[in-house]
């Protein structure tokens, strides 16, 4: 994601105080909510909710070290099975042996 379209905190926590001024604002219909623009405002909150509670290491730093990280995830991703199959291999020739 291009770190000039993410959100930051603050950004994240202004749109739910919008979408929290928008339930005050539905509650004072003097004939009650609409059920959907309430359905509507939870599927909004819900989204930030989920945006905000998502890792973000790497937020507020440059695409190098991202990019790093990256290449390192991959290079574990491709090594563990191999080991797991040398693991494998060892333990099958003790127990034979």
């Amino acid at each position: 994601m291009d770190p000039q379209t993410q959100t930051t905190s603050m950004q994240r926590l202004q749109i739910v105080e919008k979408l929290a001024g928008g339930v005050t604002e539905e509650m004072a219909y003097p004939t009650g909510p609409r059920k959907s623009s309430l359905i509507d405002i939870q599927m909004m909150l819900r989204e930030e909710v989920k945006r905000t509670s998502e890792y973000r290491p790497f937020e507020k730093c440059d695409y190098v070290p991202r990019l790093s990280n990256e290449i390192c995830c991959k290079k574990l991703e491709y090594i563990i099975p191999q080991l797991e199959e040398m693991l494998q291999s060892i333990n099958e020739s003790v127990h034979t042996a």
